[in-house]
């Protein structure tokens, strides 16, 4: 009962932080989350834990927190990139000081999470930028304007750049061969649960 409470107040505080807020604006974030990804694909689900094949080849079993916070990923396109859209789009300095979209991820109607700029792992010196489209420029592609509290960033996404849709989902999205990213957290005695999972649908390798 202990470490289910625990988990909970994990899960809690990720909410609080505006990992997986809902609803009104989330609390700002200037730093990178305290939670590592996992980038794999799933073999068997037993219970709770998860058996995955991470990026490099690497086997795990993963344990999945009673509360995990659960989303699916589907493919999207440029025209899903609206005036005010909620995105999280990793992406890389340019010369000009805007920065170029690796990917782009766009949040359903009343979602916010992780709003800032912060460091990503995506590739060196790639960061990640979660905020509200408040101007948006089509041309060769799109550039957009990226708000968050207390700062703002001009990104350009290219035509070629991967887009995809988060939605809520549920544990049915969690089968043998689809791709997901694992946000997992630290329990007090060390142990690692996954407390949000992000799951390719029909096939899709979600991008982020």
């Amino acid at each position: 009962m202990k470490a289910i409470r625990h988990i909970r107040n994990v899960f809690s505080a990720l909410l609080a932080s505006g990992f997986l807020a809902y609803g009104g604006a989330a609390l700002a974030q200037t730093a990178a989350p305290a939670v590592p990804r996992i980038r794999a694909t799933i073999e068997k689900i037993t219970g709770n834990k998860i058996e995955v094949v991470a990026k490099g080849g690497k086997k795990m079993t993963l344990t999945l927190a009673p509360d995990a916070g659960i989303f699916g990923v589907t493919q999207g396109t440029t025209a899903d990139i609206k005036s005010d859209s909620f995105i999280g789009t990793a992406a890389v300095a340019q010369a000009d000081g805007t920065l170029k979209a690796l990917e782009v991820t766009v949040f359903p109607s009343g979602m916010k999470a992780g709003e800032g700029h912060y460091p990503w792992d995506l590739g060196r010196n790639s960061t990640m930028t979660n905020g509200t489209v408040s101007k948006l420029v089509v041309s060769r592609g799109r550039i957009l304007t990226v708000t968050y509290p207390n700062g703002e960033k001009k990104i350009v996404v290219p035509n070629d750049v991967p887009i995809v849709n988060l939605e809520k989902g549920d544990r049915s999205l969690l089968i043998s061969g689809a791709h997901a990213v694992f946000f997992m957290s630290k329990l007090a005695d060390g142990a690692q649960v996954a407390a949000h999972v992000s799951v390719g649908r029909n096939g899709l390798v979600p991008p982020m």
